[in-house]
């Protein structure tokens, strides 16, 4: 971070129209869409902490509208459903996700590691996540303490979100039943203004039934904290307070535990094509949300989605999902909308390539975003050949 300045409410007021835009557009940005708004001057929890972890992560699971809790059966699953870890293909699976929010301004990105463990029935994972903003201008130093403006310093930072889980998962012999686990640190920053640390718990489990799949994934089962600590020099507190923003102030905020049920049938259409279809109920706990079902504390969130292949070697996926009532600008009553998406694959050999065309946001709000991700298997179990 740049050095200290001498700085007071008369320079402010000399270079405030040339600052505002970019402490507006900022200030919105890094305290909004990174979710430290919620946690300013307040000990109490947000109602949507660690919202990034419910962004989805691989194009597969983006193009069915987050819809894979029981039919996941690779490294994804580290995130999606700890137990799907035990499906995995071959001694160590790879996959990397990249995606781009906003125009561009947010990055998205992911990367995991799983290794099957057979004498055991078991399997081990490495997950990691990151939610980022980069290269924001910070112009607290613009003006110099003569008043005039020197460009030089400004400096930039960024604001990210991590998330760290390493997951375990163990093959039963009880229906064919797959239970996990995931130990998750949560890590926060806004440049060297705040950061947060966090600790919670996942489970999940799946469980086969001839051509039926069943899933569930019990999110930050004890709830996962965070604790924030701000460090603001008095400089920077005039700053905000002058530009109307409240002084933060250290906090604890805690996420809630999400329950997500998850039920596919898988169809084989012939020895060329086959069909996979699930549907999927996100059960938050925090409070009345904007979603299909709407209760409080409890309420329901359902998404469908949909994977065709030929010969397991093309994929084609579709979902639907962010089912909300919304009011439209030139009516009074109240309409639905929802957030379609659609994906493609392709495996060849080890090597699984994935896209999705999807957005995080309600669509009239949020661009949609190209999403691509990839997938590598080391020493894979060769399919057995067609009879």
């Amino acid at each position: 971070m740049t050095s200290k300045r001498p700085f007071s409410a008369k320079n402010f007021l000399n270079f405030r129209q040339i600052r505002e835009p970019y402490m507006r557009k900022y200030l919105i940005l890094i305290l909004g869409s990174m979710s430290i708004l919620p946690v300013l001057g307040q000990s109490s929890a947000p109602k949507y902490s660690n919202e990034f972890l419910s962004i989805g992560i691989s194009a597969r699971a983006l193009g069915m509208s987050n819809t894979v809790v029981a039919s996941v059966n690779d490294v994804t699953g580290g995130y999606w459903n700890p137990a799907a870890l035990t499906l995995i293909e071959s001694d160590i699976q790879l996959g990397v996700m990249h995606s781009e929010y906003f125009a561009g301004i947010a990055k998205y990105d992911y990367g995991s590691f799983a290794m099957a463990l057979p004498e055991k029935n078991a399997a081990v994972g490495l997950s990691i996540i990151r939610f980022g903003v980069d290269d924001i201008p910070n112009t607290l130093y613009l003006v110099e303490a003569d008043g005039s403006i020197n460009y030089d310093n400004i400096t930039a930072f960024s604001v990210a979100d991590y998330a760290f889980l390493g997951s375990y998962a163990q093959q039963l012999k009880w229906h064919n039943l797959r239970v996990g686990g995931n130990i998750k640190v949560v890590h926060r920053e806004a440049g060297d203004f705040a950061t947060a640390w966090g600790f919670g718990l996942d489970a999940g489990a799946q469980m086969d039934l001839n051509n039926w799949k069943f899933g569930a994934t019990f999110k930050d089962i004890t709830s996962t904290f965070n604790a924030w600590s701000f460090s603001f020099t008095e400089e920077e507190k005039q700053v905000l307070l002058a530009t109307g923003n409240i002084i933060p102030e250290n906090s604890l905020e805690i996420t809630t535990p999400k329950l997500i049920l998850g039920a596919a049938y898988d169809f084989t259409l012939n020895e060329n094509f086959g069909l996979l279809a699930e549907v999927n109920a996100d059960i938050t706990t925090d409070g009345r949300r904007n979603v299909l079902i709407s209760a409080d504390p409890i309420s329901i969130d359902p998404h469908l989605g949909i994977e065709a292949d030929y010969k397991e070697f093309i994929y084609v996926r579709a979902g639907v999902g962010n089912v909300q009532r919304y009011i439209p600008d030139d009516l009074f009553e109240e309409a639905w909308t929802m957030q379609p998406n659609i994906g493609l694959g392709v495996e060849i050999g080890p090597v699984m390539l994935d896209y999705a065309y999807t957005n995080i946001g309600k669509q009239s709000e949020v661009l949609y975003s190209h999403v691509f991700s990839l997938m590598f298997n080391i020493n894979k179990t060769p399919k057995p050949a067609a009879e």
